[in-house]
């Protein structure tokens, strides 16, 4: 399955949406082009569910930490949310939940923004 996602801003945030498999560096290009002009926009609060991402690699994981430190760098955060059990297992393994911000819930990811 294809990598693929979804960028819909809100008043005073993002939700970014993850589908697919992310397993090669170069399926986020186009995904980091896109947050780049958010940062741009100063539009750095994002809410990442990744309920519909199947599986990811050492590159998805590099691409999460991406997307971590651009919007930290922008004065913002990032939160992960809707994790399946695969993805959850691999981010507590990596200990990189101890990195960002973890949520159950969309609701609760924003509360976590400070929304």
């Amino acid at each position: 399955m294809n990598f693929e996602f979804k960028i819909i801003k809100e008043k005073d945030f993002v939700i970014i949406t993850l589908h697919g498999n992310l397993m090669d560096k170069s399926q986020a290009e186009t995904l980091i082009e896109r947050v780049d002009e958010l940062v741009k926009n100063s539009c750095c609060k994002w809410a990442i569910d990744l309920k519909e991402l199947i599986y990811m690699n050492s590159s998805g994981l590099n691409t999460l930490i991406q997307l971590l430190t651009k919007a930290r760098v922008g004065g913002g955060e990032a939160v992960l949310y809707n994790m399946n059990k695969k993805i959850n297992e691999l981010i507590l393994i990596t200990k990189l939940n101890t990195l960002f911000k973890v949520s159950e819930n969309k609701q609760e990811a924003i509360n976590m923004l400070g929304i």
